[in-house]
């Protein structure tokens, strides 16, 4: 299926800023309920070790995504990881809210952070969780080069997929936000209006949900950016990682 780079609501700035944050954070409570991060865990680890880093600055966090599991488990594991939270539209909101329950694991930085030119004083593990199609291939490429020209590990994740099977999925997910939606916190009137009363939430989040299948980097593709990014050890696989069968197209890179 060729990649369709069609326009995500939530990428638009004239986008209202609080529909998109509803909606990241029905995204962030599926991946938590679901822990979709423990398939991604033992590359996440690998690349901070081979990064020489305990810190994740996370890049596109939304509402925070997976991090918070995250660091959790990592320190289960014995690995004293840290996090920064980091988004060019940020959800204010819901990284407060993470970072006041996080016991000073997780910060987060308030304004606009551009994942193409991060600022040099954000170092460690560079992550980005189903966020890369969001870029076009120049803009995914300079995500890519900025991480080896600072010399700094990046760990780059996509659970989209370029395939008529998850784009048939993606039309149930209307449903999964009408039936989860009590239960996000924190809770907020202003969730259940645009939700039930204006379904403006259901409907953003099929809109960018199929638009982020067609967007979606294969495996190919990802490969061939990490070559063109800079001296880096690049490492790429697409592995079943839930017990579903679902696999995660993932590419990791650390300085040599």
């Amino acid at each position: 299926m060729r990649r369709l780079h069609l326009f995500e609501l939530e990428d638009q700035p004239w986008f209202p800023a609080t529909i998109r944050d509803l909606a990241t954070d029905y995204l962030r409570f599926m991946q938590n309920v679901g822990a979709l991060h423990r398939g991604m865990l033992p590359f996440i680890e690998e690349a901070l070790r081979a990064g020489g880093t305990t810190h994740i600055v996370d890049l596109c966090s939304g509402g925070s995504g997976p991090i918070p599991s995250i660091v959790c488990d990592l320190r289960t594991k014995g690995l004293q990881a840290t996090a920064t939270l980091t988004d060019l539209y940020p959800n204010v909101p819901a990284l407060e809210y993470v970072a006041a329950n996080s016991d000073g694991l997780i910060d987060f930085v308030p304004t606009p952070v551009d994942a193409r030119a991060v600022p040099s004083e954000l170092r460690g593990l560079r992550t980005l969780f189903n966020g890369l199609h969001h870029f076009r291939p120049a803009d995914a490429r300079a995500i890519l080069r900025d991480a080896a020209a600072a010399a700094q590990p990046i760990a780059v994740f996509e659970l989209s997929r370029r395939s008529l099977a998850m784009i048939l999925w993606i039309l149930v997910v209307p449903l999964f936000v009408l039936v989860v939606t009590p239960l996000i916190r924190p809770f907020k009137w202003s969730r259940l209006f645009w939700t039930y009363v204006v379904p403006l939430v259901p409907l953003t989040c099929l809109w960018d949900g199929m638009v982020s299948q067609l967007r979606a980097y294969t495996l190919v593709e990802l490969r061939e950016m990490a070559a063109e990014a800079g001296s880096m050890t690049w490492r790429a696989d697409d592995p079943r990682i839930f017990r579903t069968g679902a696999r995660v197209t993932y590419l990791i890179g650390w300085p040599q």
